[in-house]
């Protein structure tokens, strides 16, 4: 894919991701995310102690250093200089040895070695407009090796065009107050405005052209959702 029409990912990661004061509260803001959901969610999945994980928009490496602790080899791969920096102080500070990091996106992250057995990725795919996404999966899918596992958190909406101001309301209602303990109402509009999170069912036709099959589907909330996904042998 030449450089000349491929989509700048740091451009579209948002600005404080490059700020190192907004990646130290980074987690506080996101209310302290706990991995263990995703993690038992591979091992439901059948990736064991032996696997590769490669974690895609790693961030600050939360997900990542406790798959390491469970997983032969994790890459954590992330757009921000300043994500990654963080990500290797904590690494280096528990003493995680497996962990590997490398600076990319979706769209530009080389795998090496064996195909991975599981591609985690957590709010991050909704930073690629829905051609890229599509683009996006189909890359992750030539990562993994057949029967591989697909785990995708994400803001993705799962409601209907005309119930959008309804369920937006209802969504800044519940927004926190205070920008350093979570995300505020102001916070969520900028993403609906800026970014690119996209309908449930425009997404799920774009895991099956990938060659993806969705084994379970998680929507607490109309405006965000999990998946687990494997990728078929034929």
């Amino acid at each position: 894919m030449g450089n000349r029409w491929l989509l700048d990912e740091l451009a579209h990661a948002g600005p404080e991701h490059l700020d190192p004061d907004f990646v130290a509260g980074y987690d506080r803001k996101q209310g302290m995310p706990d991995p263990s959901v995703e993690l038992a969610a591979l091992r439901a999945a059948g990736v064991t102690a032996g696997a590769t994980v490669v974690d895609l928009g790693a961030g600050t490496g939360r997900l990542a250093i406790a798959a390491a602790r469970e997983f032969r080899r994790v890459v954590a791969v992330d757009v921000s200089p300043a994500m990654l920096d963080h990500l290797a102080r904590t690494a280096e500070a528990e003493g995680i040895s497996n962990l590997e990091r490398v600076r990319g996106g979706f769209l530009t992250y080389r795998h090496e070695g064996a195909p991975a057995d599981a591609v985690v990725t957590r709010h991050a795919l909704h930073q690629l407009p829905d051609f890229w996404k599509a683009v996006a999966l189909d890359r992750i899918a030539k990562m993994l090796r057949p029967g591989g596992v697909l785990r995708l958190r994400d803001l993705i909406y799962d409601f209907k065009p005309s119930e959008a101001e309804e369920v937006f309301g209802r969504w800044f209602a519940s927004a926190a107050d205070d920008p350093r303990a979570g995300y505020t109402a102001d916070d969520y509009a900028e993403h609906i405005r800026t970014e690119h999170s996209t309908f449930r069912w425009l997404l799920e036709p774009m895991l099956d052209a990938a060659g993806f099959e969705v084994v379970d589907a998680e929507f607490p909330h109309p405006c965000y959702g999990s998946y687990t996904c494997v990728l078929r042998t034929a």
